[in-house]
């Protein structure tokens, strides 16, 4: 019996060292060039270091370009189709392939592109005094403000948009070059050509709503004593991607900004849902604006255009990018939320028009929405925002404000938010040691209440366009009401932060 069972055990052991012999081990197969290549967004957990994600990019067949080690999150490049499988798809995502299918015109925003996006001739830009057709600035008092504290140029409020102009002259003496970068890689790029706008004037015309100089010719922005830094994250097509937006919130951050400007909403999607590969979409800019909040710079987003209620859309379906098969549809979940302002810790903001009645355009929502702001209203209800550039009646209650070569009028929720970034900026001016989060309160507890309107019926249909819930103090359509920069240069906070009494203007580089 244990001959036989010595036998047996035998041949079995020699059996099965024959089999694993003839199998060699699991090898991930060869990287290939299946794909152009492609920029990811990848993920990885808190205290990764470089050269440690570099090695699990390159094993999944990918190169590491940049990464941001304060919040884990990389971006790569890969010709190799099953990157972000090898990578996982919970982590890896790419903007790029979700919209190559894409064809067309580029993605609309709320200002007309023009030839030129760079000021040709300052000598030859409008002289005139603006001012008074400002209606927005009154509303929100900052023409009473001014008169007191127009800002401490100690504050740099970064412009994450189109690109600045550097030649206008109601510009030049705010930007600051030095502190301007691109980010259409994902990583910061200081050169010049790498933050100048190329393709849409909606930058240089946030910029001016936010510190344009007051100086007796064209308009005055908000706070024109403050300092503003062009950081580019919309490129030629008018895309923002994910990678774009981390790097611009993670260079204002670095470089200690105080507030950033986020007129715009992350692609490739309106909403974007906690959950499969948009998850690493999600995640990547949530990390960046949670450091951003504790790093100290505040953190200021539009609603968006799309009179939507941003409260709560579980179960609604939406249009995504069109794939080969056609439009992805999608069902959205309460996980879903347009990005940045749809996340904690950032000001989201709404629009009105001069009679602080909520923009039919903008977007809303209680619990979403912190204030309102100026943004305008096209007299004529089947307008756009983006409507026609030419001064006509449609554009005459919208936001006048610089533009290349001189200015002009937009309506939109990234006209209101340069607003409500002003007035943060002159806060900040006044309360050099708030953090975001005060900051923050003193926005919202300074703002004017702004009840929910009796009637929201735009078109005199007899049906309301759309429902505001909550009162007055805290609503979503307004949230906490519309912002006042007058409070914020002469109103101390409820906190013990002391209050810096307004003093003049330091000069700037090359001024005297």
């Amino acid at each position: 019996m244990a001959a036989v069972t010595a036998v047996v055990l035998a041949t079995n052991l020699v059996t099965t060292g024959v089999v694993a012999n003839a199998q060699p081990p699991d090898e991930p197969p060869a990287c290939t060039d299946t794909l152009p290549e492609l920029r990811y967004l990848v993920l990885f957990g808190t205290g990764t270091t470089r050269p440690a994600a570099a090695r699990e990019i390159t094993a999944a067949c990918g190169a590491l370009t940049g990464y941001y080690p304060q919040i884990g999150v990389a971006v790569a490049t890969s010709p190799d189709a099953r990157f972000a499988t090898r990578m996982g798809p919970d982590r890896a995502f790419s903007a790029q392939r979700v919209m190559r299918p894409q064809h067309g015109p580029r993605k609309a925003d709320e200002t007309e592109s023009t030839r030129a996006q760079v000021t040709a001739d300052p000598a030859a830009v409008s002289t005139v005094d603006l001012t008074s057709a400002q209606w927005d600035m009154d509303l929100i008092h900052a023409d009473r403000s001014r008169l007191i504290h127009q800002g401490n140029r100690n504050v740099v409020v970064g412009v994450l948009d189109s690109g600045v102009d550097p030649n206008h002259p109601d510009l030049r003496a705010a930007l600051d070059p030095a502190l301007s970068a691109g980010c259409l890689s994902g990583i910061p790029d200081t050169a010049r050509k790498a933050w100048v706008p190329t393709a849409s004037p909606h930058g240089t015309h946030v910029a001016g709503t936010i510190a344009a100089a007051d100086d007796g010719r064209g308009i005055v922005g908000v706070a024109p004593g403050v300092r503003v830094a062009s950081v580019k994250v919309v490129d030629d097509a008018g895309f923002i991607f994910p990678e774009y937006a981390v790097c611009g919130l993670m260079w204002a951050t670095t470089n200690k900004m105080a507030v950033t400007n986020n007129s715009y909403f992350v692609d490739p999607w309106l909403m974007t849902c906690n959950r499969d590969s948009e998850h690493v979409v999600f995640e990547a800019v949530r990390r960046a604006v949670d450091y951003a909040t504790r790093q100290g710079t505040l953190t200021v987003a539009a609603a968006t255009n799309e009179s939507a209620d941003l409260s709560d859309p579980g179960g609604q379906t939406a249009d995504g990018p069109s794939g080969a098969s056609g439009v992805d549809r999608r069902t959205l979940d309460s996980g879903c939320k347009v990005l940045p302002a749809g996340l904690r810790d950032v000001v989201a903001v709404s629009a009105t028009g001069s009679d602080k009645l909520k923009a039919g355009y903008s977007s809303y929502g209680l619990g979403v929405i912190d204030v309102t702001a100026p943004g305008g209203e096209p007299r004529s209800s089947s307008s756009p925002p983006a409507a026609s550039a030419s001064a006509d009646s449609a554009k005459a209650s919208c936001v006048l404000s610089t533009v290349p070569d001189g200015y002009d009028r937009y309506c939109g929720t990234s006209m209101a938010t340069p607003h409500v970034t002003g007035v943060a900026a002159l806060l900040a001016s006044s309360h050099p040691e708030a953090s975001p989060s005060e900051l923050s309160r003193m926005l919202t507890d300074q703002a004017e209440s702004v009840p929910c309107p009796a009637d929201y019926d735009l078109d005199d249909t007899g049906a309301q366009d759309a429902y505001c819930d909550g009162y007055a103090p805290y609503n979503g359509f307004y949230g906490h009401g519309m912002v006042d920069a007058e409070a914020a240069v002469t109103e101390r906070p409820a906190t013990d932060l002391p209050l810096i009494e307004p003093a003049v203007s330091e000069p700037g580089p090359g001024e005297s």
